[in-house]
């Protein structure tokens, strides 16, 4: 067995054990078994089945081996396979940041007024951890996705869903009238002057891909003191929360949507597929 240095983390061996590695973000979700740690880490030893983050800058998930920091690995539970888990580091974290930090959602439901959230792209990778995340709160989750999506987008426990490409999806109405109080912003495309006419008094557009005219929006709401306001989204993985979203998966409270499967061999074509943007839920990408 070939074994690279480990310096603050572990290495992925897919040949040695069944390892799963996600295609996503510049592929840097994995989950797999430790093969060996370095020196300075104590919490995992080899045999751990675990799921983490690569270096988003840099990569890496998309190999026979992949090497991550302690501080973003997490234990998985040996009753969950790897493909029911590795799309949570960061689609499932992405999710998780909007919307409890930037929406201010409870997940715990104990919220005591009805936070009103409108979730575009709701099948994507992004988009359908977001449906399920919010109705843990106390809310009412409006979804946008394409027609083939809008049962399996209504299963994931959205109250109202639109077809993006009908006038009133492409409005962004709701059918019941309501106003956003905050957008979980999955898709691409969509100019502020759509979404505005749509938020309440304090409603505010949390942007999970900014364009440079979102950036420019964002700017000039904060400057005019803008109520409602466009929030770009940086995400900052922390391992309390990978935790959290695994253990929710083991509870049986969020899933995972896998759209397909390719063998690593064919990883070139699974990158195809994710940058075409039509795939509903996760693309895996495994040994």
């Amino acid at each position: 067995m070939h074994k690279i240095p480990i310096f603050s983390g572990f290495g992925c061996n897919n040949d040695s054990f069944k390892t799963i590695f996600y295609l996503g973000d510049v592929s840097s979700d994995v989950a797999g078994e430790v093969v060996e740690v370095g020196p300075g880490v104590t919490n995992f030893k080899a045999g751990d089945k675990v799921v983490a983050v690569v270096n988003p800058m840099n990569g890496g998930g998309l190999a026979e081996f992949a090497v991550t920091k302690e501080n973003i690995t997490v234990a998985r539970p040996s009753k969950l396979s790897a493909d029911k888990v590795v799309g949570l580091p960061i689609a499932g974290l992405t999710a998780h940041q909007a919307i409890t930090q930037s929406a201010g959602v409870k997940l715990d439901g104990s919220g005591k007024k009805k936070t009103n959230i409108l979730i575009t792209a709701a099948s994507g990778g992004v988009g359908h951890y977001a449906v399920q995340l919010a109705k843990l709160g106390n809310t009412h989750v409006t979804a946008t996705c394409g027609a083939r999506n809008i049962e399996l987008v209504k299963n994931l426990g959205a109250d109202e869903v639109l077809d993006y490409k009908t006038p009133d999806g492409a409005a962004l109405r709701s059918p019941s009238g309501i106003k956003y109080d905050a957008v979980i912003h999955c898709a691409t495309g969509i100019p502020w002057s759509t979404f505005e006419p749509n938020l309440s008094l304090n409603g505010k557009v949390v942007d999970i891909t900014p364009s440079p005219s979102a950036l420019v929006t964002f700017a000039l709401k904060k400057l005019t003191l803008s109520k409602k306001q466009l929030v770009p989204l940086i995400v900052i993985p922390k391992s309390e929360n990978l935790q959290y979203l695994v253990n929710l998966v083991k509870e049986g409270k969020l899933k995972t949507i896998i759209d397909s499967k390719y063998p690593l061999g064919k990883a070139k074509d699974a990158w195809a597929k994710s940058i075409d943007g039509h795939a509903t839920g996760k693309i895996i990408v495994e040994p």
